[in-house]
């Protein structure tokens, strides 16, 4: 889905490296996901239960937010 990847490239090209293990690791669980799931979870019209989940999709959130220019 070219949404996700609009998304999950960049977050991937620049901030997958700099996690630590246990969120690199919840970020391969969350690509075993269903694209439309992820989909709905991204545009925030549906939450994961699972915490680990919730965990990556808001390190993926926070990593997209631009800092603000000075």
């Amino acid at each position: 889905m070219l949404e996700l990847d609009l998304i999950l490239t960049p977050f991937v090209e620049n901030v997958y490296d700099s996690l630590d293990e246990q969120d690199q690791l919840r970020f391969q669980v969350l690509l075993d996901c269903e694209d439309q799931t992820l989909f709905l979870w991204f545009m925030q019209r549906e939450q994961p239960t699972d915490p680990n989940m919730q965990r990556i999709l808001q390190v993926i959130r926070d990593s997209r937010k631009k800092p603000s220019a000075v």
